[in-house]
């Protein structure tokens, strides 16, 4: 079973990130399942979200204390809350953020992790580049299909045109393309 586990804050998108996660992963077939955790409900403070990808029917509905990836939707909670807590070293880390992990203050932690599965995207301008709204959720869904390789670019499309009606979601869509390029090139990077 593949678990990832997603924060941010109220209001951009997390809960909705995870549902089409696992969207993309039921349209490719495999079981997947996703649910919130919320302090309290209103937008900016802390919110947490779980997806589980597997290919046998997954009956756990615990959170997810040991995730496989982390995705970072507000780089503001980096140093506020323990987000990689349980975290696997062989781990996947995607941040939404157009700074270096030295900048982020990640660098020495980001030492004892494959530089292939550590991914900076600034998700939320291109979020406002595509969309005009700063919901990098759509954008990091892309990333993640090119850093972890659990679901396809073209079913994260197929679950974000689920998701919203055409023109936004094809807004998303482009978002998405991008991230997942730039996520793609950064590994490319790491590979040469």
């Amino acid at each position: 079973m593949y678990q990832i586990r997603i924060h941010g804050r109220g209001g951009q998108g997390v809960v909705s990130g995870a549902e089409m996660l696992s969207v993309a992963a039921f349209l490719e077939g495999r079981y997947a399942q996703a649910f919130p955790t919320f302090g309290a409900e209103r937008m900016g403070t802390p919110v947490t979200a779980f997806c589980r990808i597997d290919d046998r029917e997954i009956r756990s509905r615990e959170p997810v204390h040991s995730p496989d990836a982390l995705i970072i939707q507000d780089p503001t909670l980096l140093h506020e809350v323990d987000l990689f807590d349980g975290l696997q070293r062989q781990g996947c880390v995607l941040i939404n953020s157009a700074h270096s992990f030295e900048q982020l203050g990640l660098g020495e932690f980001t030492r004892a992790f494959r530089p292939a599965h550590l991914c900076l995207v600034a998700a939320t301008d291109i979020a406002l580049k595509h969309t005009g709204l700063p919901m990098p959720n759509a954008a990091l869904l892309g990333g993640f299909a090119a850093l972890s390789g659990q679901v396809k670019l073209s079913s994260v499309l197929a679950a974000i045109r689920e998701r919203f009606p055409r023109p936004i979601a094809e807004a998303n869509v482009a978002a998405a393309r991008e991230a997942h390029a730039l996520a793609g090139k950064a590994e490319e990077a790491v590979h040469a």
